[in-house]
């Protein structure tokens, strides 16, 4: 389909409202019932958003979303400038966490941090990293984040990732997180969970994200 080669292929940008029925219907000489049947097809992919008397607009632009780049570079290459602001760094101690992980260290590097689009202020995630403390990490607080990213933190300490598990699930936004994100409190989001490994099968991150549900979505292939 041609049209969904245009939005895969980032032609078609994220946000793109797409021509009416009948002027899609004229460019690729089909039937306006070919052109709902297509449209259907490009919803239920992910692909595009259809609004009842305002239009069908792309939903995806041709890039996933690849957070081994680190998720700074890679909001960036899919939306434009986007800005990480730390609200925190600080060694905290958390024995539920330890216990939920299955793990004896009770002490984390904990860093909390907003992705904001630079130029609009909009803010598109809150995330909340756990880091099992280590004594290469003793100064993080003070030093801040290595070049601003906590991977690259991560890699100059010895820890690597290699694999990991991530769950997914709508949260409603308390008071505290609604004022963070610019947002109503009770407003739905996207929530993850992620849990990162070393080669050894330890954890060496934990992260809580809570994501702007208009600018992310859960994409499943089988």
């Amino acid at each position: 389909m041609a049209l969904e080669r245009e939005i895969r292929s980032g032609k078609l940008r994220f946000g793109t409202r797409l021509q009416s029925e009948n002027e899609l219907g004229e460019r690729f000489h089909v039937s306006r019932a070919t052109v709902r049947k297509s449209l259907e097809a490009l919803v239920e992919k992910g692909l595009i958003k259809t609004k009842m008397g305002i239009g069908s607009f792309v939903t995806f632009d041709g890039q996933a979303l690849d957070s081994a780049l680190g998720w700074t570079r890679a909001l960036s290459m899919r939306r434009g400038d986007v800005e990480t602001r730390v609200l925190r760094i600080e060694i905290v101690e958390d024995a539920d966490l330890a216990r939920s992980l299955e793990q004896t260290i009770t002490r984390f590097v904990a860093v909390d941090r907003l992705r904001v689009l630079a130029g609009d202020g909009k803010v598109l995630s809150i995330e909340r990293s756990r880091v099992p403390f280590l004594p290469e990490l003793a100064e993080a607080p003070l030093k801040g984040l290595t070049g601003g990213s906590l991977q690259a933190t991560l890699r100059e300490a010895g820890l690597v990732p290699d694999h990991g598990e991530e769950q997914a699930a709508v949260e409603f936004l308390s008071a505290e997180d609604a004022e963070a994100m610019g947002a109503k409190p009770g407003a739905p989001v996207l929530r993850t969970i992620r849990i990162v490994r070393d080669d050894q099968g330890r954890v060496i991150e934990h992260v809580v994200s809570l994501l702007d549900p208009r600018c992310f979505a859960l994409r499943l292939e089988f």
